[in-house]
């Protein structure tokens, strides 16, 4: 009988055995290159020995700079057979971002990609005195710099020169234990600094393994990975689980890529954020709304037979009758034609990291990508429930992963509404930080997820929203915002929408719209402009967005009712600023770039 999994160096070993030709893959030269288990097992154990040589001991920190790419991969697991706890730092962020969590973590190496990484390090060095090490993994290394710089390829080459010490590193996984620290991966900072979560090896495998059982995923599977490697959710789901199962691990050059990706990885699992997915959705959409009138009336009669039968795909029902029937020529039809636009071999997609819209997962159950949505946190591993097959609901998150840990509820909810949690996926705590660790873990081992929500008598998990993100009007009510914005955003003329309100006297919005159908129905409207400023300077045209965000207040109570909006010409993105590397809304960031339009809003502008 095989022994159990413990950590994540066990874990490595035992997905070694699988002995694929293309354990991971990425691109060069416009072309995808396989690494074979073989090759990957030798790079990370030739890399352990280099680094340990240079005198890296277990429990020093090595931060990472990258974007996804099989070093990446070589890294966390060649620092996880040594003891050495990574840090995590999103490729997107700025210098000072980037040094704030170096100094924070005492890194005492970083790992760049190439020299627009490196050089934020070197922007910032003399105010990181732990740091000592720097590694560049493509390009020149810098010269006259006086720092201690290496390049990933001479790190290589060391542990070639030391092939005969290779079985060493095996020996060096066998001593990790399930309660030593394997990463720190800081939080996205929407409301404060970030914080650094401390999580365990014993963490990462739990969540690897009860994740496994709620879904149940064999081998044979090939998985794109797009989501940054430096977020949980693709750290736990898009790498050490697709490691566990015997999946092939191809990386997207980027997120712009990732549709011509996907024609040539052909992935049959896909792990999303769910603005991927309602990216997906949009631009389907916006392909049918310029197809010929038959085409249109095709997909939406397709549409409809999909929405008679869609409950029964939800609990996996075999479908029968005249409504089986017309579903069956609607897939011939329509819908294994965009199972094709997706590579043609999806056969399962997770999200998470947000609440997904129930018109998009209704959407894709449809088309034939059964969407399982989940919930969790950094700080839990990250999941703490997740929709099984048979059981999907949209709207609900799922039943937790565990009833009970330990003879206590795994899951609870505060008098307040807020979502605790506890059991083996739950954090060490904020590193170098006690006081936000007591805040966040209470004193009997639950930690407090800053998450409203509420369960059913099923167990079903609901989230409402963020804590610290509901808007209190003037008048004492409680406005959730979250779920009015995906109401909102389901709408085809709406990309992006962000509800506004706290301490005022009504609710407005900020909407970015849906450029591609509103320019389109400017055509048909004859609307001429130069710009999409101009175009929504048009009465015409906040009088048909306006329309589209009344359709959503009609479902709302009065107080929830947005009763003004401003309409923005440019998308929130990551590069500006607006949203984390999880493409969710930073709130704070936003309230302060859009302030003057806000307050417009509100009849409060200040010279």
């Amino acid at each position: 009988m095989a022994q159990p999994i413990e950590t994540i160096a066990q874990l490595f070993y035992r997905a070694a055995e699988f002995d694929l030709p293309d354990a991971l893959a990425a691109k060069r030269d416009g072309v995808y290159e396989p690494i074979s288990h073989r090759d990957v097992v030798a790079k990370v154990e030739r890399l352990a020995l280099a680094m340990s040589t240079r005198g890296l001991k277990p429990g020093d920190h090595v931060a990472i700079m990258s974007e996804n790419r099989p070093e990446w991969a070589i890294l966390d697991l060649a620092c996880a057979l040594q003891g050495l706890p990574d840090v995590t730092v999103y490729a997107t962020l700025n210098d000072a971002q980037a040094a704030y969590i170096l100094k924070d973590s005492q890194s005492h190496w970083v790992i760049c990609s190439d020299r627009s990484q490196l050089d934020k390090v070197l922007a910032h060095w003399d105010q990181l005195p732990a740091l000592q090490v720097a590694v560049l993994i493509d390009g020149e290394l810098p010269t006259g710099t006086g720092r201690g710089l290496i390049l990933w390829s001479t790190l290589q080459d060391e542990g070639l020169a030391m092939e005969a010490r290779r079985p060493e590193v095996r020996g060096w996984g066998d001593q990790r234990k399930s309660t030593d620290v394997l990463t720190l991966i800081y939080t996205s900072g929407t409301t404060a600094d970030p914080k650094g979560a401390v999580l365990t090896h014993g963490n990462l495998v739990s969540n690897v393994l009860s994740s496994l059982e709620a879904v149940n995923m064999e081998p044979g599977h090939r998985c794109l990975s797009f989501l940054p490697l430096t977020h949980i959710f693709e750290r736990m789901a898009g790498q050490f689980l697709m490691l566990h199962i015997g999946a092939a691990i191809y990386y997207a050059e980027s997120v712009a890529t990732v549709a011509a990706d996907m024609l040539v990885v052909q992935p049959t699992v896909l792990a999303s954020v769910p603005r991927i997915y309602e990216k997906v959705y949009g631009r389907i959409y916006d392909g049918v709304a310029s197809a010929s009138l038959v085409k249109r009336l095709i997909f939406h009669w397709s549409m409809v037979a999909g929405r008679k039968v869609v409950s029964q795909l939800y609990r996996g029902e075999t479908l029968s009758g005249w409504s089986g029937f017309c579903y069956g020529i609607a897939r011939k039809l329509v819908f294994e034609k965009i199972l094709a636009r997706l590579g043609g071999k999806l056969r399962l997609a997770v999200s998470g990291g947000a609440p997904l819209g129930g018109k998009v997962m209704e959407f894709f159950w449809i088309v034939g990508v059964p969407i399982l949505e989940g919930y969790g946190l950094t700080e839990t591993s990250p999941v703490i429930s997740i929709n099984r097959y048979k059981e999907v609901l949209p709207g609900c998150v799922g039943r937790p992963l565990y009833k009970d840990w330990n003879g206590r509820p795994f899951v609870k909810i505060a008098v307040d509404g807020e979502i605790l949690c506890q059991g083996p996926n739950i954090m060490v705590g904020y590193w170098n930080n006690e006081l936000a660790t007591q805040e966040a873990i209470d004193s009997e081992g639950y930690f407090h997820t800053g998450d409203i929500g509420h369960q059913d008598d099923q167990g079903r998990l609901y989230i409402t929203d963020r804590k610290k993100e509901l808007i209190v009007t003037s008048g004492g009510k409680k406005v959730a915002p979250q779920p009015i914005e995906n109401h909102l955003k389901e709408d085809k003329y709406i990309s992006q929408a962000v509800l506004i309100g706290d301490q005022r006297n009504f609710i407005t919005a900020l909407i970015v719209p849906n450029f591609d159908s509103l320019v389109r129905w400017a055509g048909y409207k004859k609307i001429q402009f130069s710009s999409h400023a101009e175009l929504l300077q048009n009465p015409l045209v906040y009088a048909k967005v306006g329309s589209r965000v009344e359709r959503v207040n009609q479902k709302l109570s009065n107080y929830e009712r947005i009763k003004k909006m401003v309409l923005l010409d440019q998308e929130m993105t990551l590069e500006g600023g607006q949203l984390t590397p999880s493409l969710k809304v930073k709130r704070r960031v936003v309230n302060q770039m859009y302030a003057a339009q806000i307050e417009g809003m509100y009849g409060e502008i200040k010279s």
